[in-house]
């Protein structure tokens, strides 16, 4: 199975504040579509929420929730553990959130794709895990990137499980 987590994150782990990303940083947006074009990406309800209930393009998204009905453009799962035992193990799905997600999911992912955001977010409410380096090898990582439109900091990186 090809499980894949990605996710930006801040010095303290923190993905979120209020419901939204803490940050815009168009040169991480374009390295996410660009990494998740053509698979299927996973994410909770209150992620897809803050997606303004739009399916990403190009990606077969699937949505976690026991209260959601429906959601055009995309599927809905109640049960995450379930959903996850019985993918296809040729397909490639990303965990892209949010922080309940994550947190369930990455003892079941084979890669981690981690932005690395060079800032403190104040007043963050949503964190990611920590990276136990026991369990985790960091098997790339690119230069330190300065984004043009918000002037932060960032480095990709990809793990994969030991």
């Amino acid at each position: 199975i090809m499980i894949n987590i990605i996710v930006a994150i801040d010095k303290n782990n923190a993905i979120g504040k209020n419901g939204d990303m803490p940050w815009h940083i168009s040169t991480d947006l374009k390295y996410f579509k660009a990494t998740t074009m053509g698979a299927a990406v996973l994410m909770g309800r209150r992620t897809w929420q803050s997606l303004g209930c739009r399916p990403l393009p190009k990606r077969r998204n699937i949505i976690v929730s026991s209260t959601l009905k429906e959601a055009q453009g995309a599927e809905i799962t109640p049960n995450l553990e379930e959903f996850i035992k019985n993918w296809p193990k040729e397909e490639t799905l990303f965990i892209i959130g949010g922080g309940e997600i994550y947190k369930s999911t990455i003892n079941l992912a084979d890669k981690l794709y981690i932005t690395y955001v060079n800032c403190e977010v104040e007043g963050a409410d949503t964190f990611f895990p920590h990276i136990d380096e026991s369990v985790w090898l960091k098997v790339e990582e690119s230069e330190k990137i300065v984004d043009e439109g918000s002037n932060l900091e960032i480095v990709f990186t990809q793990y994969q499980r030991k």
